[in-house]
């Protein structure tokens, strides 16, 4: 069955190039052979490299959304993919579908610059945990990342110690090649990375044992991350230059830092003000009491109105969360007050009940009698 090269995107059919750009920037590293070591990493690469090919080319597209892979084929397309000629180093070979400019994480390409130039390591995204406390005050935390390293043995060159890079013999060190297809609608240049050095210019012959020739090692580093009082849900931290390392002398990446603040069972967020409930009696509504309760700092002194109605709403200064980067000053936790029905009382308590029970009721006929007699007042001076 042929492949849906849609599918293999994971865009629908009326993707924006946009979309389809950004879909392959971000399935390429993922399926990149010299990052993900599954057995069937290098095949589905090259399928995603193949579907990108066809769909950021609009002739290409309409002619494969009419005719399909054949009909592609059949018209004198070449649908071999570009990654038939081998893998080289990741930016370069994104550097060549793209043709310049910076997409967000995989180093700038400009258009005509030096393949054998400086070229800025990716960006890296770290999503991380919180307990809600911690983004209230603020933590400090050890993460692990796996990132690009420039190469300790061959110093980023890629060569083996001793040896240097030499021109590559077929684009004579311009890193691009040009392909002439003549079809059925006429004859179309396409110009791209050169596949034998994969855009560099230069051919490694004798490549470091330690890189294979890349320049940059993946490694694991342990850093200490400073989260600052205040952070929300979804804040993001940039972390300089500790994303990958770049390759000829070009400057390291970022680290990106998502935060995701688990949510607390007693306390509910909005911005920098905290929601609580607390229960109470009857006899603490009617007649007001002060009682104990816990706030994010610790115990805490409530004061309860008389008459306080169920639902009401005390509010405690201070006691909220930070303002980012202003730690001294705070919002406000907000209390709702419920009035509980008692489930299970004792006999006493019930004899209580009753007799307050009955002078509600001895008071509701006085009333009652209070406002005939008003009634039969107000009839007879009319």
């Amino acid at each position: 069955m042929a492949k849906d090269y849609y599918e293999i995107l994971g865009v629908p059919k009326d993707a924006s190039q946009s979309d389809i750009k950004n879909a392959f920037r971000q399935q390429a590293r993922k399926l990149h052979p010299d990052v993900n070591k599954a057995p069937d990493a290098e095949e589905r690469f090259k399928e995603l490299g193949q579907a990108y090919e066809v769909l950021s080319n609009e002739e290409k597209r309409a002619m494969y959304d009419r005719y399909g892979a054949e009909g592609l084929e059949n018209a004198g397309f070449d649908t071999s993919g570009p990654f038939a000629g081998g893998f080289g180093d990741l930016s370069e070979i994104l550097a060549s579908f793209f043709g310049g400019g910076d997409f967000g994480g995989f180093g700038g390409f400009g258009g005509g610059r030096n393949p054998n130039g400086p070229r800025r390591g990716s960006d890296l995204r770290l999503d991380i945990k919180l307990e809600f406390k911690e983004a209230v005050f603020g933590a400090e935390k050890e993460v692990e990342i796996e990132h690009l390293e420039t190469c300790k043995t061959c110093n980023g060159s890629g060569a083996k110690h001793g040896s240097s890079p030499v021109t590559c013999p077929r684009c004579h060190g311009t890193g691009q090649v040009r392909q002439e297809t003549r079809t059925i609608m006429g004859s179309f240049v396409q110009v791209g990375a050169c596949p034998d050095c994969h855009g560099k210019g230069q051919i490694i012959k004798d490549k470091c044992p330690d890189c294979q020739g890349r320049g940059v090692k993946e490694v694991t580093s342990k850093i200490n991350l400073k989260i600052p009082a205040g952070v929300d849900n979804g804040s993001q931290m940039r972390i300089a230059s500790q994303g990958d390392a770049g390759t000829n002398g070009g400057s390291t990446g970022d680290l990106y830092v998502v935060l995701h603040v688990l949510a607390d069972k007693k306390f509910k967020r909005d911005e920098f003000n905290l929601y609580t409930t607390e229960n109470i009696t009857f006899s603490q509504a009617v007649l007001g009491d002060s009682i104990e309760i816990e706030t994010l700092d610790g115990k805490e002194t409530l004061n309860i109105s008389p008459y306080t109605q169920t639902d009401s709403i005390i509010k405690v200064k201070g006691k909220g969360v930070p303002y980012l980067n202003n730690s001294s000053k705070r919002g406000d936790l907000f209390v709702k007050v419920v009035v509980v029905t008692p489930t299970n009382i004792s006999s006493e308590e019930k004899k209580l009940y009753q007799r307050l029970y009955e002078i509600e009721n001895d008071k509701k006929s006085k009333e009652s009698i209070f406002d005939k007699m008003k009634d039969a007042v107000s009839g007879h001076t009319k």
